[in-house]
């Protein structure tokens, strides 16, 4: 009991204010991890054997050695060990050409035991200790029969990972509607978070079929100009505004944010629209929002009770 008290009450690993790092990603569009060079130099595009949880792993360089703020780091940092040779460089040849080997077998499995699972994916360690097969399923699998028998064909330690549909369109890869490779198979480490809301201040159609991707969720490319859209919403008044123009009062029917341009209905003219740049007009009174009507239409129901 005192060894236990002795081990919890060690404190945590702390990180330093700096660090030496390098930056390596295992896949295309990977995520780039951390590793400590262990005072050796690597330069980015050069390719490297790490250390990792699961073993030894070969990686792309994607960041030379530098200086990061300690904050940054996920600790323990673990070694980047060389710099791949030309015998490390065969020897991952050599793991394609297997995991290939590997995906035809699995799949073969996994139609004998009749699972309702679709594989995605086969991936070795670089030092062959385990085997890794990624698969998509509408519900929970029971793979347990399929794991022994895969052991017994590989001889290795084998691991089924159930991926959601997103990283299944990232790692098969593919085309979107704009006709380019998806954003997620080609340059986006990590999946960001996308909202309807995006789309409706974007002044996109809310068609599920016209803002979905191939994975059936929302684009990830709604999020690229999200930012740049609050940006230009903030300077750019909102219909139903009252707003003083070059030519007189009147309402916005129409605000065109990215371009700057406002369609205002004037006051002394009801059929006349006309356009203005938003720097021309002078905000007069806000639009309301939907909880003021809201406020509004049940104070009217109350008075009216």
């Amino acid at each position: 009991m005192d060894n236990e008290k002795e081990i919890i009450n060690q404190p945590a690993e702390l990180a330093p204010e700096t660090a030496e790092v390098i930056g390596v990603q295992f896949k295309v569009s990977g995520k780039t991890y951390y590793f400590d060079p262990d005072g050796q130099s690597y330069a980015p595009g050069a390719h490297a054997i790490v250390e990792t949880a699961r073993g030894l792993e070969y990686g792309y360089v994607s960041m030379g050695n530098t200086v990061v703020s300690g904050k940054e780091l996920v600790l323990p940092l673990r070694k980047a060990l060389r710099e791949a040779t030309e015998e490390d460089e065969k020897h991952n040849e050599e793991n394609k050409a297997k995991e290939q080997e590997a995906f035809v077998i699995c799949a073969e499995r996994i139609e004998k035991h009749r699972l309702g699972m679709k594989l995605v994916d086969a991936e070795y360690t670089f030092d062959n200790s385990k085997l890794l097969f990624y698969f998509s399923a509408e519900g929970r699998v029971d793979f347990r029969d399929l794991v022994k028998d895969l052991a017994s064909v590989f001889r290795t330690r084998i691991e089924l990972r159930q991926i959601g549909i997103r990283d299944e369109a990232k790692m098969i890869g593919g085309f979107g509607l704009c006709g380019r490779p998806f954003c997620c198979s080609t340059f986006l480490p990590d999946f960001v978070q996308v909202s309807i809301k995006m789309a409706k201040e974007q002044n996109l159609s809310l068609n599920s079929a016209k803002i979905s991707g191939a994975c059936g969720r929302l684009m990830c490319c709604l999020r690229f100009e999200h930012e740049t859209y609050e940006e230009e919403i903030k300077k750019t008044p909102k219909v139903d505004s009252v707003v003083s123009t070059p030519d007189g009062e009147g309402v916005v029917v129409e605000a065109l944010p990215l371009t700057g341009v406002v369609k205002v209905r004037l006051s002394k003219d009801k059929d006349q629209i006309k356009e203005f740049s938003r720097d021309d007009c002078i905000l007069k009174k806000k639009a309301k929002s939907k909880e003021e009507i809201f406020d509004e239409d049940l104070k009217k129901l109350e008075k009216n009770n």
